[in-house]
């Protein structure tokens, strides 16, 4: 393939016009725009003058749960606001469902109907089994038909508070009882849906990865459900996986794409677990060659990674997932852990108004930092932790340029990142985020996202950004519906024209 007239370098230097000849799953030349002719049968794609960058890779998310997501009911911000539009939308899902068929929603905040429970679902949808996952992931609520199915033959969980019906921190024993949760659903549809909005590489951040689930991520890769390179981080079970990749070969484009990622711990500050035990958890894994990665959402869940981190011994590649408050004094702490904080813009817009009333004044400040990390010198990387935030990537970049939440209050003005630093916390490789941004040149891998306009344009409002083709080894993956004519990318007969 030959892309023409392509904008590239306008993070590193002065933005420059090129084209860009790809051959062998790579970068073959680079010369002056207009200067490449193309050879025969090489296909032609004309960028006009747009933006060309490195596919982008996403730091957090969860590729499974976003799948099953996509065909659930929303059931909160922004889509579902009150009570009422609550129950409008679980009764049309349920007028269209067979009465044995589940329905699952997700994203419920209290925010809309308070803390609903058994009862409440009852009322509005008495006869289909109906299961709401709340927005942190951690609590579902079920009606009696979906308790009842739960429990027809199996005990209780220890998290069911059972006249509520709210369950907690129970994935394990809802996993296979339920029809939507059976199997490993298709990421064909997530796999395009990250194309769109030109992101090539992905970090898959469940606690309970295990090797079963490891090998569902190569085999969908495989089959070509899934486009995008996989780093999965997962359980102590992973540590036994041999990762023969080179680890200096960041893109995988030598094996099948897919690479044992961190141990994660995921800590909640109700329940942290045992430090000792912990820290021997740590250590086995770091002999494994595997670095750790701590969910922290609370100040006391970031005090205690770092604690058992600076017990076990430092790692290459140790993480921080959110950070989600850190405030001054852990800053030195982290950078002495040598971690990686992957943070989550999105939801200063996705979730600010709700940390206005939820998170303590203290507090607000420290929010979902981004400059005062990197004046630190703490490396930091960007995801959305789809399908609990918004899948776009250009929408989170805006959100830590603007620090705006949904109704435009402003939160932690100093820790705003120009669009150049926002766009590079999406483009460091999978194995080192925080990185260096990886750079459009001779020999590097052809994984490239081409936007709809330049970069001058792009950066005025980056959530307004659409992605106009994602090439994944040099091949296209993603092409708007407005450039797939024959005109936009063709193979050229004419070498001369």
């Amino acid at each position: 393939m030959l892309i023409r007239n392509a904008e590239i370098d306008f993070i590193h230097a002065a933005a420059r016009r090129v084209d860009v000849r790809i051959a062998g799953g790579r970068i073959a030349e680079l010369a002056a725009a207009g200067s490449l002719p193309p050879r025969v049968d090489e296909a032609v794609l004309d960028a006009g003058g747009a933006a060309l960058l490195p596919g982008l890779h996403d730091h957090h998310l969860h590729l499974a749960a976003l799948a099953v997501a996509l065909d659930s009911l929303p059931c909160g911000p922004p889509q579902v606001t009150t009570a009422a539009a609550l129950a409008e939308a679980l009764q049309a899902r349920a007028a269209t469902t067979a009465e044995h068929e589940w329905i699952r929603g997700i994203g419920y905040h209290e925010s809309v109907a308070g803390e609903i429970d058994r009862i409440w679902l009852d009322r509005v949808v008495p006869r289909h089994p109906v299961r709401i996952q709340q927005r942190s992931g951690r609590l579902w609520i079920v009606n009696s038909a979906a308790l009842a199915l739960l429990l027809a033959d199996a005990a209780p969980p220890p998290g069911l508070a059972y006249r509520a019906g709210r369950i907690l921190d129970a994935d394990d024993w809802l996993r296979g009882r339920s029809p939507s949760s059976r199997g490993f659903p298709s990421l064909a549809r997530v796999g395009r849906l990250l194309a769109a909005h030109g992101i090539t590489g992905v970090t898959e951040t469940t606690a309970h990865n295990d090797l079963a689930q490891y090998r569902h991520f190569v085999a969908a890769r495989a089959a070509g459900e899934l486009a995008q390179d996989v780093l999965v981080m997962g359980d102590a079970s992973l540590d036994a996986l041999t990762d023969t990749a080179n680890a200096a070969d960041t893109t995988m484009e030598t094996g099948i794409g897919v690479r044992r990622g961190p141990l994660k711990l995921h800590l909640h500050e109700h329940a942290l677990p045992d430090f000792d035990v912990t820290v021997a958890a740590i250590a086995r894994s770091h002999a494994a060659g595997r670095a750790v990665a701590a969910h922290c959402v609370t100040l006391a869940e970031l005090v205690f990674a770092l604690g058992v981190l600076e017990a076990a011994g430092a790692h290459p590649g140790d993480r921080i997932e959110h950070a989600a408050i850190a405030p001054p004094e852990v800053l030195p702490l982290l950078r002495a852990r040598g971690v990686t904080v992957v943070s989550q813009p999105n939801f200063i817009f996705e979730r600010g108004d709700t940390y206005l009333r939820e998170v303590p004044a203290a507090d607000r400040p420290w929010l979902y930092r981004l400059r005062g990390l990197l004046d630190a010198g703490i490396p930091l990387a960007g995801g959305v932790d789809a399908p609990f935030g918004q899948v776009d990537p250009w929408a989170a970049m805006q959100a830590a340029v603007e620090r705006r939440s949904r109704h435009g209050a402003v939160l932690g003005a100093v820790e705003a990142l120009a669009p150049e630093a926002a766009l590079a916390l999406f483009l460091a490789p999978l194995a080192a985020p925080g990185a260096a941004p990886r750079r459009i040149e001779v020999g590097a891998t052809a994984d490239l996202c081409l936007l709809d306009r330049p970069w001058a344009a792009a950066r005025g409002n980056l959530a307004a950004v659409r992605v106009a083709a994602t090439l994944k080894l040099g091949r296209l993956i993603h092409a708007a519906a407005e450039n797939r004519t024959e005109a936009y990318l063709r193979p050229c007969d004419n070498p001369q024209s």
